[in-house]
């Protein structure tokens, strides 16, 4: 338990130090996508969802753009998307290493073998 408790620490702090940046990329996301929305003449939360659904690169494909400049625009929006999602995947994983390696001596599973 103690390990889950570390990891959940080290997460919340390194997410909390990245935040502002966190939130520009969502704020980017959401920009972008009601741009694409306004284009596309999409209504206000269809807009933030289809920015959400391809920022995460989920893609549905329920709502897609179909003009050039909407296309453009979505090419940024994942290339945004990748960055915040790869961000939060560093963060976890350098947190669980970090309490992984603060509870478990590598040396002593490996001699044991």
């Amino acid at each position: 338990m103690d390990f889950t408790f570390e990891f959940v620490q080290l997460f919340l702090t390194a997410i909390f130090l990245v935040m502002p940046l966190l939130l520009f990329l969502s704020l980017w996301v959401i920009i972008l996508g009601q741009v694409v929305g306004y284009i596309e003449g999409w209504n206000k939360f269809d807009s933030l969802y289809w920015a959400f659904i391809t920022a995460l690169t989920v893609g549905y494909g329920d709502i897609r753009p179909l003009k050039k400049r909407s296309k453009a625009i979505s090419v940024i929006v994942g290339l945004t998307g990748i960055m915040l999602t790869g961000i939060v995947v560093a963060i976890t994983v350098h947190a669980a290493t970090m309490a992984f390696g603060r509870h478990v001596d590598v040396n002593t599973i490996l001699q044991s073998r």
